[in-house]
């Protein structure tokens, strides 16, 4: 998967330092094996109980700023609780094949605290879960970047993945 741009598009700002001080150290390991690119987005900010509509309305617009930042060609994968379940395994291979099949840029993209608008998954080539269990969104980063991570150790062959 040597030459593939990896474009994370996230929705809200890691603000507490073992956060930050996890994606740093990932997005550092990422750096021998593609081209990564972090984008962070602002939430929208809504009242302290919002409103279904409010928030819809906030995921709307969210989607509209996501939309402007995606690559054109890119394959894109929505990171969303009612995707599918992937071993790291598959999910090498999943990235493999697309990497394989002259699509050299991957994008990802992790909603707000309130979640996805339904118009970016729709766009997405692939919706995948973490797990059925509710995580922070800004954990969902270190997750994603340690997976990835985890992704190309797995097609180089080595002991990290066991």
């Amino acid at each position: 998967m040597k030459g593939v741009s990896i474009h994370i598009i996230c929705v809200g700002k890691l603000k507490e330092k073992f956060y930050i001080d996890g994606a740093a150290e990932y997005v550092k390991r990422l750096g021998g094996y593609c081209k990564l690119q972090l984008t962070e987005l602002p939430e929208e900010r809504l009242p302290q109980n919002p409103s279904r509509a409010q928030i819809d309305a906030a995921l709307e617009k969210e989607a509209a700023a996501v939309t402007a930042k995606l690559p054109k060609g890119a394959a894109v994968v929505a990171l969303c609780v009612e995707g599918e379940l992937l071993s790291s395994e598959k999910l090498s291979a999943r990235l493999e094949k697309w990497t394989g099949s002259g699509t050299n840029t991957l994008v990802f993209l992790i909603g707000s605290s309130y979640g996805m608008h339904p118009s970016l998954k729709e766009k997405a080539s692939l919706r995948l879960s973490m797990s059925p269990m509710t995580f922070p969104h800004h954990l969902a980063r270190v997750m994603l970047l340690e997976q990835i991570y985890r992704c190309f150790k797995i097609q180089e062959g080595s002991g990290y993945h066991k």
